[in-house]
């Protein structure tokens, strides 16, 4: 009996240990894309629904990466585990939500471009690992992208998919640690006129 209570404190304190682990890492949420182009922007619509639905402990970070790239590689380098959201070409069926872990995912944005952002990132990535600072953990949530017409918004397709893939991210930082608390944020991810509501 002496022995299974150990055990069982034993656990336990692991438990909180790892739980104390995660709450010190730093997460970074980064939205990718180009909102101008249709579902390219899906990364940027799903942080935004992220930013302004739900309040976040201090370790975590919601990022509009947009098309960035370069400029990217402080919040990649900063980060324990990195999140990213972009539309992904993985030659599935248009609408396809995706999810991948770390194995792969450098290479398979520098093989499978669909803009100039994904080139850039994967060299940012690339860069990050040349300096050995890449994230400890790097996870993705895609969508194979239906239209990507300049000037137009998300595909009901997509759009359609919104939901999920914030269940998908949420789940995933929950996983890491970082619980948080549906709210609704009093300052805008984007400009009011390019918000989701509007564009």
């Amino acid at each position: 009996m002496l022995r299974k209570d150990s055990a069982l404190q034993g656990k336990k304190l692991q438990t909180e240990m790892e739980q104390l682990d995660f709450n010190n890492e730093s997460i970074v949420v980064l939205g990718l894309g180009n909102i101008l182009h249709a579902d390219e922007g899906f990364g940027v619509r799903v942080a935004e629904r992220l930013y302004e639905g739900f309040a976040f402990p201090d370790n975590t970070d919601i990022v509009d990466g947009g098309t960035q790239g370069h400029p990217l590689l402080a919040h990649v380098e900063r980060a324990d585990r990195l999140l990213l959201l972009d539309a992904v070409d993985f030659g599935l069926p248009p609408g396809t939500l995706i999810e991948r872990d770390s194995t792969g995912i450098p290479a398979y944005l520098s093989a499978h471009k669909m803009s100039l952002h994904q080139n850039s990132f994967s060299e940012v990535l690339a860069l990050a690992e040349l300096r050995d600072r890449l994230p400890r953990e790097i996870r993705l949530v895609g969508i194979q992208p239906v239209d990507l017409t300049f000037g137009h918004s998300l595909s009901e397709q997509v759009v359609a998919e919104l939901d999920a893939a914030v269940a998908l991210a949420l789940a995933i930082l929950e996983h890491w640690g970082s619980i948080p608390r549906p709210c609704m944020s009093t300052e805008p991810f984007q400009a009011p006129g390019i918000s989701l509501k509007v564009f």
